[in-house]
């Protein structure tokens, strides 16, 4: 057993299968005490089961680790609180909140349902979001504290996963939001992109050229929740982690800027934003207008 997060208190969301469950055993293989949290849905978000977070709370304890788990639904305010009052009822603390859980309802933007957006965007925003509320709260009483939120590379868009790109790129300001905010108070947040062989990743419509396991995510975690990570000042990051590649994404910032006299009109904006601003290519776009 490491001693990375040795005598830290790590709770996990969405960690009864794939990534979460990769690195809710990683924290504990590393000296964490682990809430193992996962309300137990199929990948659509129905039929929730507490046997798969039971399930990983046996593998750890087997593997010499302390863990108890959460069986709570993340997209609730209640339920983000009771995970983080398992932490604080079980071992007295909380030093890392990492927030896995997600689902997927696919369909393109013009045939989307309120019932196939609300569900994601509850689970995987408002999950990170509750979480990071009742863990936040406590961290800065502490003076010391982790964040980790999971986004994706979709974050940049997606023809057929709208409600999940919006999520992931609400994720990505929430944890920059809580780097900013938090920071005064010892605590540092970040996210994490990760490329892995999941339930998820398996209905991807293309082929995944750079893709890993969940074992190689649950290191970057464990990294991130470490003192070690802190004492780097590393907060409000994105990182990808995708098998032997770890890259870092680029903060938000302007490109180029242009100024007129006397104010804008449309006929000012159609002279000068087409030859002085021009456009900034999106990733992944292939339509070409003729």
């Amino acid at each position: 057993m490491g001693k990375f997060l040795a005598g830290k208190v790590v709770a996990v969301t969405g960690a009864g299968r794939g990534i979460g469950r990769a690195v809710a055993l990683a924290c504990a293989g590393q000296g964490a005490k682990v809430v193992v949290n996962d309300y137990g849905v199929s990948i659509e978000g129905a039929e929730p089961s507490g046997e798969v977070a039971q399930t990983v709370v046996k593998e750890i304890e087997a593997a010499g680790g302390e863990a108890v788990a959460a069986v709570d639904d993340v997209s609730t305010m209640a339920g983000g609180q009771r995970i983080v009052d398992t932490a604080l009822n079980r071992y007295g603390r909380i030093d890392g909140a990492v927030c896995v859980a997600g689902i997927l309802r696919e369909r393109m933007l013009f045939n989307m349902t309120e019932e196939e957006w609300d569900p994601v965007i509850a689970t995987h925003l408002k999950g990170t979001f509750t979480v990071f509320r009742a863990a936040s709260a406590v961290m800065r009483r502490q003076g010391t504290g982790t964040l980790i939120g999971f986004t994706s590379g979709n974050h940049r868009g997606s023809v057929s996963q709208a409600n999940y790109s919006a999520a992931k790129g609400g994720i990505i300001s929430l944890v920059r939001s809580a780097a900013l905010g938090l920071e005064r108070y010892g605590v540092t947040a970040n996210a994490v992109a990760p490329v892995a062989r999941t339930r998820m990743s398996a209905r991807v419509p293309m082929e995944l050229k750079e893709i890993g396991e969940p074992e190689d995510v649950a290191a970057l975690v464990v990294y991130l929740l470490s003192e070690r990570a802190r004492e780097e000042g590393i907060t409000g990051q994105v990182y990808t982690v995708a098998g032997p590649k770890i890259a870092v994404w680029a903060q938000p910032r302007e490109l180029r800027s242009a100024y007129v006299e006397g104010g804008w009109t449309p006929e000012k904006v159609a002279e000068v934003l087409p030859a002085a601003l021009g456009v900034d290519p999106m990733p992944g776009r292939t339509a070409v207008r003729e």
